[in-house]
């Protein structure tokens, strides 16, 4: 580790922290229905489209809230999966792409759909223009639009005096596209356009080689996807390649911008919280949990990297771990870039993690299996950390012999047990699939690497799919039919069965009525609960991932310092 590359993490962390303010400022105004700086354009605009689909804006109880969500995500897989497989006959489509077959069709539906963006093929060898845009950039949008609004749902929750309602659906998703997503996307493309990314419905680019050979290059509309897929925590990429590829990520400001915007909207929505509670110290409190865990996570991935592979310096090769990294991002932005991606439901990278040391990779397998609450995906990590928080104050109430309460709500059996049912439909399905992979011939099939990296690479496979991540341990396959369709029901999984469970806490909450703080009520703006809760989140995932998680990299870890290799 160098003192430079301290500087250039503290430098990512203290300009995030700048950002979470204003935009969190911005965001509560735009949700509270309060006038914002683009009302007097986007106003009209949002009216338009509630006439035009005659959703209306009035309230909804917590089942109404979900029968929509429900279908409408229902309606944007059916969508993205038919536009893939009549490819092969629709327009914009100048490299003449075939149509997708149904196993990866579904897979890439689910995995959009979900803000997962796993991508079990290659981006410019497989989807046309037109798949690219009207349905993979439209999901982006669409998929980071319900996180967020499934988030201003719980939010309303705990803000609510009493009541049975939790919001309006359409009328946050088309705020949370209109205001929030669109704009910050225009002018984030613009940028991206000036610094180098292709943005272009041309035919890709021919080019002769130095040795005279012909190569092909793929453009296309690049810097309109990267724009959503960093914002809204996306992380598929246009190319195969994603963040590490020189027209996805030209330079070291475009990495930055790229950084801040996974996390920018996750962090902004503490503010929200804070806002809408009344007391912004709540807000600042989960932050401060998110960035305890997130420094951590950064520190030990960032020195794993740097002290290098002790296999490769027996052989006389000192420094760090270069192995699939970029030489203009190194070794401390590569391993920033990593925990940013697996902390938030992002799945965006600029280095390979299966090339990472073992205990490197360890790092972001973590982040995923806690349920990505470090800052999160766009809404979803909000979301999830308040499971997280309904268990810590229930846990903070079994010791002091009181009702659990947070923000003036009591916390009772329902709430606790639909925390649970959320938190643990993740290792249902990550473990269960992974469980069964590593004993079918035809899964074992499509590792690269034997021993516990193999294993290593299944798990993580799971592990991103019902996280919603999408990154991956580049050694497994993952385009076959075991794999499409399993990975696809982890991501549908651990998607709905979280977002279901923390609708009814929603609307279980809405309906209770506020008691007043007395002087048995336990502060949870301050540094007790932000250990607490920081404590709990380990804990829980210790109970049910660490086991599972220490067979391959703690293994291959200790194998490497020995000399072994599997």
């Amino acid at each position: 580790m160098t003192i430079n590359g301290w500087i250039q993490i503290l430098l990512y962390c203290g300009i995030l922290v700048l950002l979470v303010k204003p935009l969190g400022g911005y965001m509560h105004r735009v949700f509270t229905g309060d006038r914002s700086l683009l009302s007097p354009v986007l106003g009209p605009v949002e009216r338009g489209l509630y006439r035009l689909a005659g959703t209306g804006d009035q309230e909804q109880h917590w089942t109404g809230y979900a029968a929509a969500m429900l279908l409408f995500n229902l309606a944007g897989f059916l969508a993205l999966y038919f536009l893939q497989r009549l490819q092969g006959g629709l327009p914009y489509n100048p490299a003449g792409m075939s149509a997708v077959e149904p196993g990866l069709a579904f897979n890439t539906a689910a995995s959009f759909m979900t803000n997962t963006n796993w991508q079990n093929y290659g981006g410019e060898s497989t989807m046309s223009y037109l798949v690219q845009m009207a349905g993979l950039t439209v999901q982006n949008f669409l998929s980071a639009a319900t996180g967020i609004a499934i988030a201003m749902a719980l939010i309303r929750g705990f803000a609510s005096a009493s009541g049975k309602s939790i919001g309006n659906f359409w009328v946050d998703m088309t705020r949370a596209t209109l205001y929030v997503l669109l704009p910050l996307c225009v002018v984030l493309t613009l940028v991206y356009v000036w610094l180098g990314m292709p943005q272009t419905l041309g035919a890709y680019v021919g080019a002769t080689t130095l040795e005279g050979a012909q190569q092909t290059i793929a453009v296309g509309p690049v810097a309109s996807q990267i724009a959503i897929k960093m914002l809204g925590t996306n992380g598929g990429g246009f190319f195969n390649a994603n963040a590490a590829h020189p027209f996805e990520n030209p330079d070291a400001i475009s990495n930055l911008i790229q950084m801040l915007s996974i996390f920018a909207i996750g962090a902004a929505l503490t503010n929200v919280f804070g806002r809408m509670v009344g007391n912004q110290r709540q807000g600042w409190a989960i932050l401060a949990a998110m960035g305890a865990l997130f420094i951590a996570g950064v520190a030990v991935c960032y020195w794993a990297e740097a002290a290098g592979n002790p296999l490769v310096h027996a052989l006389g090769i000192e420094g760090g771990n270069m192995e699939g990294k970029e030489t203009r991002f190194g070794i401390a932005l590569s391993a920033l870039f990593a925990v940013i991606t697996t902390a938030a439901s992002c799945g965006a990278v600029n280095a390979m993690h299966d090339s990472f040391t073992a205990l490197g990779g360890m790092i972001p397998l973590i982040n995923m299996q806690l349920g990505e609450v470090i800052v999160g995906g766009v809404g979803a990590g909000f979301y999830g950390i308040l499971m997280f928080i309904l268990i810590a104050v229930f846990v903070a109430g079994l010791m002091v012999g009181r009702t659990p309460e947070y923000l003036g709500k009591k916390i009772e059996a329902k709430e606790v047990k639909m925390a649970m049912l959320a938190i643990l439909c993740l290792p249902l399905a990550m473990l269960t699939f992974t469980a069964i992979a590593v004993v079918l011939p035809s899964a074992v099939a499509s590792i690269a690497n034997g021993g516990p990296h193999g294993f290593s690479e299944i798990l993580y496979a799971y592990t991103s799919a019902a996280a919603n991540n999408g990154s991956a341990f580049g050694g497994l396959t993952g385009n076959t039919p075991w794999y499409n369709i399993t990975l696809g029901l982890g991501m549908l999984m651990g998607r709905f069965l979280v977002i279901i469970p923390a609708l009814a806490i929603a609307g279980s909450l809405a309906a209770k009525k506020t008691v007043s703080a007395s002087a048995g009520t336990f502060p949870t703006d301050g540094p007790l609960f932000v250990g607490l809760l920081v404590g709990v989140i380990v804990i829980v995932g210790g109970l049910t991932f660490f086991p599972a998680l220490a067979v391959g990299p703690i293994v291959e870890h200790l194998a490497a310092i020995h000399g072994q290799t599997f």
